[in-house]
């Protein structure tokens, strides 16, 4: 089924306690793109870059299904950029540099063959933009998910609530639920939240895992232990493309199937988090995904205790 990503392609620099890298390929749609490959092709991209953005990432995008078409190429601007060092138990970071570059003047342009979109995703951009293409879209997809951060909720609040009305689903973690809803509980932010608009709300906890709401149903998919963690950037774009990727393969967008799309996102975020940036997004099997799935389906699965008449 057709998916279109909205979203950053751009340049990190990234520093963990586990080392640091000087100017890697990242961005929302980046992330989000590679882990929805996995699932489904093409993934097809709106985005901007500079002409210092390598052909070569352009070419080995194309290399995992991702249709660049939609992926502007500003001559004489620069990328935009990121840098960032995250604490010793990673669970915070510093933003060291925001280099907004080509990202400033962002106007989407959905080519042609994008209108066919049946699965939108909004990665984190603002909320202009991202209701900008839901309204350039000729008919509205069958399923939009959408992405977003602290910042918009301090900066344009009034805008992303007009945003957040137009989507299906909306994805943000649990410090951002509980300051856009203003509730400390986030069973009652879910319910105040979706009141918003979106019919499903996620709420990601890092390495506490995620909760599904829809409605009164809540669905908890724990993370995975894993012995090593190098580098958390992207892990909640690579959870959000597997998530869609996943509902697009199978076009079945019930709440049954959502959970184990949550299950499959949270399966390709834990893969994100082993390497930098998106080394280990490229080269991933699907014996080894299906692999890490039953991992997740083991910590969510219990048997009944028989008792006795």
């Amino acid at each position: 089924m057709s998916l279109v990503v909205i979203g950053t392609v751009a340049f990190d620099a990234l520093e963990t306690p586990f080392g640091k890298t000087d100017k890697i390929v990242g961005g929302a749609a980046t992330y989000i793109s590679l882990s929805a490959s996995y699932s489904v092709k093409p993934v097809k991209i709106v985005a901007v870059v500079g002409d210092d953005f390598p052909q070569s990432d352009i070419v080995m995008l194309g290399e995992h299904g991702v249709d660049t078409e939609g992926l502007q190429i500003k001559q004489g601007e620069k990328s935009f950029f990121w840098s960032g060092k995250y604490s010793n138990d990673l669970n915070s970071r510093e933003t060291l540099a925001t280099e907004l570059n080509v990202l400033a003047d962002f106007d989407p342009v959905l080519p042609d063959s994008y209108q066919d979109c049946k699965y939108l995703m909004l990665g984190n951009l603002t909320p202009q933009i991202q209701r900008l293409v839901i309204q350039r879209l000729v008919n509205r997809p069958k399923l939009i998910v959408m992405d977003t951060m602290n910042f918009w909720m301090d900066v344009a609040l009034d805008e992303l609530k007009t945003t957040i009305e137009m989507v299906d689903v909306l994805s943000i973690n649990d410090e951002e639920a509980r300051q856009l809803s203003g509730q400390h509980s986030l069973v009652k932010a879910a319910k105040i939240i979706m009141e918003m608009g979106p019919k499903y709300l996620i709420i990601k906890k890092g390495e506490h895992g995620a909760l599904l709401f829809h409605k009164n149903q809540i669905f908890f998919a724990p993370a995975l232990p894993l012995e090593e963690v190098f580098d958390p950037t992207g892990a909640g774009d690579t959870f959000a493309g597997g998530f869609i990727g996943y509902l697009a393969a199978t076009d079945d967008i019930s709440f049954e199937n959502m959970k184990r799309a949550v299950i499959h996102g949270s399966a390709m975020a834990s893969f994100c988090v082993e390497k930098f940036g998106t080394e280990r997004l490229l080269n991933l099997t699907q014996e080894e995904i299906e692999a890490r799935e039953k991992q997740f389906g083991e910590l969510v699965a219990v048997q009944p205790v028989a008792t006795e008449a």
